[in-house]
Parts: structure tokens; sequence; C-alpha cells
């Protein structure tokens, strides 16, 4: 089924930023977790309640191929995968806590049978909604971004996002949305790990 999968802005465990979007009724509802409590025991408590097929998340779910080599050579890339450099993302290695904690996730997932995909939302902006200015720092143009992201949806928001985090995991849902009907794009090397776009 096209539609049923989540889409996931992945933030600090206790930042209360970590955001989650997907169809219910024929709406694209979004969940919000609460600052102080465990972001990821909230995520998967939600996964277990909503049962989607796939999860779609930002976050790095794989490190760059040179940690998976018997011997290092010197000119390869400790930093960034083929993906990161694709879309100008963070290397997984800065992101370390947060990226370790997605790994862990999509293994928890994977144990049972759901399968958990990485994508972009600044990749998803670039390319959808490219005559948009502000993203993420300006607090006034989210509610333009929501507009023209809602133009391009098939399902109707059930309420506007309230920040970018939120804008964010609609943005994840979508790529998820264009990965299903055969729209999107692979960045980056198969082996290494792919951002979808």
């Amino acid at each position: 089924m096209e539609d049923n999968h989540l889409g996931v802005d992945y933030g600090s465990k206790l930042a209360g930023t970590t955001t989650a979007a997907m169809v219910q009724q024929g709406e694209l509802h979004v969940w919000q977790s609460d600052k102080g409590k465990d972001a990821d025991v909230w995520l998967q408590d939600l996964v277990v309640r909503l049962k989607p097929g796939v999860v779609y998340i930002d976050a790095p779910l794989t490190l760059p191929k040179v940690y998976s080599m018997e011997a290092y050579a010197p000119d390869s890339d400790f930093f960034y995968r083929q993906a990161d450099r694709d879309v100008q993302a963070m290397s997984p290695m800065f992101l370390g806590g947060l990226t370790a904690r997605a790994i862990r996730l999509r293994t928890q997932l994977a144990a049972s049978g759901i399968a958990m995909l990485e994508t972009y939302p600044a990749e998803a902006v670039r390319l959808l909604l490219p005559q948009l200015q502000g993203y993420k720092k300006d607090p006034a143009a989210l509610p333009a971004y929501a507009e023209m992201l809602q133009g391009l949806l098939k399902y109707k928001l059930q309420q506007p996002p309230h920040n970018w985090h939120q804008l964010d995991a609609i943005l994840a849902w979508t790529s998820g949305y264009r990965h299903n009907t055969g729209e999107s794009i692979l960045y980056g090397d198969a082996r290494e790990g792919r951002i979808i776009v």
C-alpha cells in the first residue's frame, strides 16, 4: 500500500523534537514526543500502535563504508558516506549518539518485521519547494512551506505543522510516498547506505 508508512524527524532523546507523520482516516496526522521523555521509547510505542509497513527516518542508518573494511586505506573517507556528500548532509560520525540510536532502533524494528529507511527532509525541500526561502531559519516562513507542501500532497493535513520538526516529519512521509510510487531519487551507494527523497 502506497500510504501505510510513517515519516519521522528524529531528534535528541529528551528534547521533545522527535516527530512522526502518517495517514489515518484519510488525513495526514502528526505526533510529537514530549520534552523530558525518552523519544526512542515514545517512537517504538507509536510504531507498535500505528503498525506502519515502513518507517522513513531523518537519521543516518549506516556508517561510512571504511568501517566495514578489514584494513583501512589511507585515502578512505572516515567521515562521510557517498549519500551524505550527494545531499550535503552532516557526517554520521559527527551525529554520533543520534546515529547509534537510529541504527539500534532500525535493528529492533527489523526484529518485529518493520523496515526502516533513511531520508533527508532538507533535500526534499531543495527538490520539491525550491522557490521558498527561510527553511528552518525564519519561523514566519513555516506557513508558506506548509501551504506549498499541502498543494503537493494527495492527503489533507489534519492540522498545519506547528514547528519545523513537524514539517520535517511530513517531508519524511512525503519522501516515503514518493518511494512507494516510484518517484523518489536514491542518493549514495547501495552497499554503503542510501538516502531516499
